[in-house]
């Protein structure tokens, strides 16, 4: 789902931005923000890059399909009427 590294990225940063007076909390700090971030994204609904370019190409397939049934429904359509009128 959420590349791990990136998480443990910005739990780092959250931790870094600890003013000077807090560092000894720093350590506890930052095992805080990665379980936050990590129960918050866990809540979501995400799919990874890799699912996402999969349905990206099976959106754009069907939507290929679509058109040229479109297509050949008009053409149907204009030869029915072209029928109609003789």
């Amino acid at each position: 789902m959420f590349d791990p590294k990136s998480l443990d990225d910005i739990a780092s940063r959250l931790a870094g931005a600890i003013p000077p007076g807090l560092s000894s909390l720093k350590e506890d700090l930052e095992k805080s923000f990665h379980a936050i971030l990590q129960s918050a994204l866990g809540k979501l609904d995400l799919v990874t890059r890799e699912e996402f370019e999969v349905q990206k190409l099976v959106l754009a397939k069907t939507r290929s399909k679509l058109e040229d049934l479109e297509k050949r429904v008009t053409g149907m359509e204009q030869q029915l009427l072209s029928k109609d009128e003789l």
